[in-house]
């Protein structure tokens, strides 16, 4: 396969992953694993592992047809690496913690609590309460996190 073409499998691909990240991470993950994903202990961690199960097999829907349509030549173990990294990294992200450690460490904290109640200006409501939202600054890491391996995923996929 020549450079062309593998960057052609990479283009397919990634909007294929992208497009199931979207699909996995806000229709198919189910209200109880987005509330107690990032609780300490087991219950947190089956939660996370339950809907990074549910995630990738997502993926896998949305990237078969598009492999088999488009024609794609994709390896098994290039299948295996780039869903295996997303998964991880995903599930590692998703636990919450360690993304918020990770923001702290990257001078992000104030941005990270954007949005919520920690964060010093945020939004409040005509009385003055706290008004939820759907945007915060810990949405906004996480799902750019999500992307930087998506694109990790879509090279492996593409050039292995």
């Amino acid at each position: 396969m020549n450079q062309l073409d593998t960057a052609a499998v990479f283009a397919a691909v990634f909007v294929a992953l992208y497009v199931a990240h979207s699909v996995g991470d806000h229709w198919v993950q189910s209200s109880c694993q987005a509330a107690t994903k990032g609780e300490p202990g087991w219950t947190g961690r089956l939660a996370c592992g339950r809907h990074v199960l549910g995630l990738t097999i997502t993926k896998g829907l949305v990237l078969a047809p598009a492999v088999l349509v488009l024609h794609l030549p994709v390896t098994a173990l290039g299948l295996v690496l780039g869903l295996g990294i997303d998964a991880l990294t995903h599930y590692w992200a998703d636990r919450r913690t360690t993304l918020k450690r990770l923001a702290d460490r990257c001078g992000k904290a104030e941005f990270y609590s954007l949005g919520t109640p920690a964060h010093p200006e945020h939004p409040v409501t005509a009385e003055g309460k706290y008004a939820p939202t759907i945007g915060s600054g810990a949405y906004a890491l996480d799902q750019s996190w999500h992307v930087l391996w998506l694109f990790t995923a879509a090279l492996l996929i593409a050039a292995v």
